[in-house]
């Protein structure tokens, strides 16, 4: 073998090292999920109320418990399928009109403005239906879910933190923050911050 080849073998050989290692790097990581509960104190849970509890996200909230409030089960369903189809389909109208709500704007500015912080921001109605959200969700109703289920019967005051879930597309672990938004101390509606684990534990100063 000439030297060009045993030099072009001596590198793929080093590459195919490195990307063998990156993966096995990648693959401990989401084995190990990092423990940040600790790190979603009551001051860090009080920010996100802080910019949930403005007139936008409650005026939106209280407008779709109105709009819907006579809506039973089998509309439910209706709405969460019609939605599941057209995150498939080219023309989505229902998807347009959430994303494009005065409630999604505004929770789509909060998550460019939090340097990465949150993955992801998607506020519900009393049924569990989106009212706005940063992102596109898989589905529509998330009444069936801990997030809405451990929080809005729970009282106004609910905090439910789920266990951390290791988000393949971002290649980072995301620990959803979901509590009951109220009005006057009644309970409205929901709301469920996706938080970045590593980057929320950089900013404590933790190391995973």
């Amino acid at each position: 073998m000439s030297k060009s080849n045993l030099a072009a073998a001596a590198l793929a050989g080093a590459l195919l090292t490195a990307a063998a290692s990156s993966a096995a790097v990648a693959q401990q990581q989401q084995q190990q999920a990092p423990d940040v509960k600790p790190l979603i104190t009551p001051q860090f849970v009080q920010e996100i109320r802080a910019f949930l509890d403005v007139p936008v996200i409650r005026m939106s909230i209280q407008a779709q418990n109105e709009r819907r409030a006579g809506l039973n089960q089998a509309g439910i369903d209706a709405l969460d399928a019609e939605w599941r189809a057209q995150r498939k389909a080219d023309d989505q109208p229902l998807i347009a009109a959430t994303l494009s709500s005065p409630a999604s704007s505004y929770l789509t500015q909060v998550q460019a403005n939090a340097g990465g912080l949150y993955a992801a921001l998607f506020v519900m109605d009393a049924h569990g239906l989106n009212v706005g959200q940063s992102a596109v969700t898989s589905d529509y109703w998330q009444g069936d879910e801990d997030k809405f289920t451990r929080t809005f019967p729970v009282g106004p005051d609910a905090v439910f933190v789920d266990a951390p879930e290791f988000d393949d597309e971002m290649q980072v672990w995301i620990v959803q923050v979901n509590l009951t938004l109220a009005d006057n101390g009644k309970a409205i509606g929901t709301a469920t911050v996706e938080v970045n684990a590593y980057e929320l534990a950089r900013r404590a100063g933790v190391s995973y």
